[in-house]
């Protein structure tokens, strides 16, 4: 072997150091990072997209039911550290805050295959000690006509009887004689029954002209309905209906959804007109969407007319089909012309109510739609006071319905 001269000036006994080779990986570790990140949002969107969950942004409570031995003396520890429920009570993974005593809980329960749903009271005194999990069905109004109502799982709901329909019954007092011959305006304020206050003021506020619809929500929104009738307002009934950009915008529970089944989305109208009694008629909360889609929307108008209600088309779907569906089924129907309070300002809702003005002396009738909104209801009332002077008289909502059947 062939020595150079470093090698023999090298030190004996010592070999040549080695260079040591460093392992290269193909990309650097922020690039590692980039592609993990990548594909969680990749499985993400994926899921998102094909993910069909007709009961998506809806609150939902998972319930274990368990039915105990009859020999069962003395709740038994689980092995999730709960405690099982004598017959008749319901099991929830997640422990409930407890009720306080005579306190009571509604937790609703879904079928997940099925979808359908169970409101069960939970709480409550005696009837929740003796494992009695009934349903609290809100109590009838006063100056209701027991005639017109029919029983139903969720409570009393209008039904029609010795030609009685609760749309004729529970229309508000009008001149119909004058309202035939001049132009005329109605007015529907919506959203009421959640925050008394607001709603309170629109009823004391407003004339009992003006029409007033009712959110099935709140915590008691049959006895503010029963004081709007008092101060000889009429009211309606407003079913939450899917919107398009359900879930994001979400009406609240029971919300009537095109992904359901007919059978469905009945029940879920049963527990809405359960709510209260005394209204002439329902209208859509929200739901661009669900009165634009047909075979969602028909069965609605068909059981409202079976019992003996009129409908009202808020006017903010242009693709509703709900005017043909209550044309077919000979229905007193209205839809809203002008929402007077898109813009809340003092400026811009006069600027609504001259227009609703103009528009009832082109066609004869105008409906126009507001929020309880203090503005709108100070501007509305100050309008309100001088119509009649100007040729043109506030009717109820039943009235301007009816008028524009006839015409």
């Amino acid at each position: 072997m062939t020595e150079t001269a470093d090698d023999l000036s090298a030190p004996l006994g010592q070999d040549k150091p080695r260079r040591k080779r460093r392992l290269r990986l193909p990309f650097t570790a922020m690039q590692l990072l980039a592609v993990l990140l990548g594909l969680f949002l990749l499985t993400f969107a994926g899921f998102a997209i094909f993910n069909k969950d007709p009961l998506g942004g809806e609150p939902m409570t998972r319930i274990a039911i368990r039915a105990p031995d009859a020999t069962d003396e003395k709740p038994a520890a689980s092995s999730h550290g709960s405690e099982s429920k004598p017959e008749g009570k319901h099991e929830t993974k997640e422990t409930p805050k407890q009720a306080a005593p005579g306190e009571q809980k509604t937790i609703t329960m879904i079928d997940g295959s099925t979808g359908a749903r169970h409101d069960v009271v939970i709480g409550g005194g005696d009837a929740a000690d003796k494992g009695e999990a009934a349903s609290a069905p809100p109590p009838v109004m006063a100056g209701i006509n027991p005639k017109l109502l029919e029983k139903s799982r969720y409570g009393m709901i209008p039904v029609t009887a010795d030609g009685l329909k609760p749309f004729n019954v529970y229309a508000a007092d009008a001149d119909r004689a004058k309202a035939a011959k001049m132009p005329v305006v109605a007015i529907v304020i919506g959203g009421l029954g959640v925050g008394a206050a607001k709603t309170l003021d629109a009823i004391m506020k407003l004339p009992p002209a003006v029409t007033l619809a009712f959110t099935p929500y709140g915590a008691d929104p049959g006895k503010l309905a029963e004081r709007a009738r008092a101060q000889r307002h009429e009211i309606f009934l407003q079913i939450p209906m899917e919107p398009y950009d359900f879930p994001d915008n979400d009406p609240g529970p029971q919300t009537l959804l095109t992904s359901l089944s007919p059978d469905q989305n009945m029940d879920r109208l049963y527990w809405h007109l359960s709510r209260m009694q005394g209204y002439a008629g329902l209208t859509n909360f929200m739901g661009a969407r669900f009165i634009a889609t047909e075979p969602a929307m028909q069965p609605i108008i068909r059981e409202a007319a079976k019992r003996g209600l009129g409908f009202f088309d808020d006017g903010s779907s242009p693709r509703s089909i709900a005017p043909q569906a209550a044309a077919d089924q000979a229905m007193p129907f209205g839809k809203g012309d002008i929402a007077i309070d898109v813009v809340p300002t003092p400026t811009e809702i006069d600027r609504a109510l001259n227009k609703l003005e103009s528009t009832a002396r082109e066609r004869g009738i105008a409906v126009g739609t507001a929020s309880a909104l203090p503005v709108s209801i100070e501007r509305i009332g100050a309008w309100t006071k001088t119509l009649g002077d100007r040729g043109i008289l506030l009717v109820p909502l039943t009235t301007a319905m009816l008028k524009s059947k006839s015409s």
